[in-house]
């Protein structure tokens, strides 16, 4: 047994009884979480939740007069029962280390989580906690895939098994959807005020999706319910933001020695948070402009720069550094050929269709999100930044290729990411000849069309469901034909046709 084995077999559990003998340098709730009330009611207790919103309501906390905006996390999946019995033990606190770029470290103890329901134990206890007048706000991480629509045409995807179950079995729900109208159901018929149905999910018009997903669902089970929804229920549009790698070992063993006491399931996460939402609520709200987030008129502008620089950066990372064989983004971007062709995307395919925006300057963000990917303290792996890309491409780059197109602007550096893609989902290996570990709801298609390529070189792109028109782009099609054509040949090398695609740009 090494020196820690013996220490995390001494220390205790985190919990409200022994977070008051915590080191003082070790950020506590100041609050007395005895007399907080569960106003938010969360769905989808992952990392990012707890590091972004749960950490803001965190902060709003210490402020005194915001006892009745703590949140109810609700696990709806099998996998949650893990997170169920580490949150049971401690009290529902957790552990947060922000790293910093330049090696600083926060260490933080979140109390905002007073409550956690797990589904799976007792759907009704969900339902009437959402049910219930002191709700309202209730809040979703639940990823792309969780809102049900069909990637090509944004409709709502009524061949969903369990959807099919919930719509036929409105008090035995499975989905999101069918918990919400259940709740809302008993909310019209108790004539109590809806709550905020708030998205916090990285979906451009997340507000939009989740009222038009909802909407769909609920017109199916329940027209009246549907029109009452239409009527009182508001669906305000926010961008996130915030790097939050998946817990690893490292993590746990950490607060083990900076703390001196044992987290299941702590959280680390970058120093770096942004928080934009519609001012436009049902039945209240707190007040979180008092603790950074901006409160707007329009989110749109600012989830659309968030989502084509921050999130399609990642995507262009991810895919071309994992088939050169690097792990993790602070790795990939250290790489100069890597930093230089993130840069020049950014500025030279997408920075022309933002709006610019009060409060932000654009080149200090591009500045901001490469220090970000760079941090060395935060190790986010490719596998992460990679998974579900068939959900995310066609939002995050899809969605500027045809931009661009349209305005007969050059797109070669995203469409070597297409075609890297292409080949990221034939092949499943590096250059180096190391398994790929492949994360997508989608990845036999993808790869049942990839695997075309040698006969097909546009096969990949014909998947319409997610490259909806791309291939009766000529000028696309070209581009995406040399750059498949490269990839493919013997002893390729993506370094190689990155500096050659950076070449030809600047020239």
């Amino acid at each position: 047994m090494t020196q820690l084995q013996k220490v995390q077999a001494q220390v205790n559990d985190l919990n409200q009884f022994n977070v008051a003998t915590l080191p003082a340098t070790i950020d506590v709730p100041t609050y007395d979480r005895s007399k907080v009330k569960a106003g938010i009611v969360h769905i989808g207790v992952g990392g990012f939740h707890r590091a972004h919103q749960a950490a803001y309501i965190n902060e709003l906390l210490k402020q005194p007069g915001n006892e009745q905006w703590g949140i109810c996390g609700v696990g709806l999946l099998e996998a949650n029962r893990g997170l169920r019995d580490v949150l049971q033990k401690q009290d529902n606190l957790y552990t947060v280390t922000i790293r910093h770029p330049n090696g600083q470290i926060d260490n933080t103890v979140i109390g905002s989580m007073v409550e956690f329901l797990f589904a799976l134990d007792d759907k009704q206890a969900v339902i009437e906690k959402m049910a219930h007048s002191d709700t309202k706000i209730v809040s979703l991480t639940i990823t792309e895939g969780g809102y049900n629509f069909h990637p090509s045409t944004g409709e709502f995807d009524y061949t969903n098994p369990d959807i099919m179950h919930d719509i036929a079995n409105p008090n035995d729900p499975i989905t999101a959807f069918g918990y919400l109208t259940a709740a809302l159901k008993q909310r019209k018929e108790a004539g109590l005020p809806a709550f905020t149905v708030q998205s916090c999910d990285n979906i451009q018009h997340n507000g939009h999706v989740t009222r038009k997903m909802l909407l769909a669902f609920a017109d199916k089970q329940d027209v009246e319910l549907a029109n009452w929804i239409k009527q009182n229920v508001a669906f305000p549009n926010a961008m996130v933001d915030r790097i939050t790698p998946i817990s690893k070992q490292s993590d746990i063993d950490y607060v083990v020695q900076a703390y001196g006491v044992a987290d299941g399931w702590p959280i680390t996460c970058e120093s770096f948070a942004q928080w934009v939402i519609e001012d436009n609520f049902s039945n209240g709200r707190p007040n979180l402009e008092n603790v950074g987030a901006q409160l707007v008129k329009d989110v749109t502008p600012y989830e659309k720069m968030k989502i084509r620089l921050l999130n399609a950066g990642h995507s262009v990372l991810g895919l071309l550094g994992s088939i050169h064989g690097y792990s993790t983004i602070d790795e990939t971007v250290s790489d100069p050929l890597f930093a230089k062709y993130l840069r020049s995307f950014m500025d030279l395919e997408v920075s022309h269709l933002l709006e610019q925006l009060d409060g932000i300057d654009l080149e200090q963000y591009k500045d901001t999100l490469l220090d970000r990917f760079s941090n060395p303290n935060i190790k986010d792996s490719l596998t992460r930044i990679c998974s579900e890309s068939s959900a995310k491409l066609p939002k995050f780059l899809i969605a500027s290729i045809n931009e661009n197109l349209a305005l007969n602007r050059d797109v070669s550096l995203a469409t070597l990411v297409v075609a890297a893609w292409c080949l990221y989902s034939d092949k499943g290996v590096d250059e180096q000849g190391q398994a790929l570990e492949i994360q997508d709801v989608m990845a036999k298609e993808l790869k049942q069309f990839a695997q075309k390529t040698a006969n097909n070189t546009l096969s990949f792109i014909e998947l319409n469901s997610i490259f909806g028109y791309l291939p009766q782009s000529q000028q696309f099609v070209d581009g995406y034909t040399k750059a498949i054509k490269a990839l493919y040949e013997p002893n390729s090398k993506i370094s190689h046709l990155m500096a050659a695609t950076l070449e030809t740009k600047e020239h």
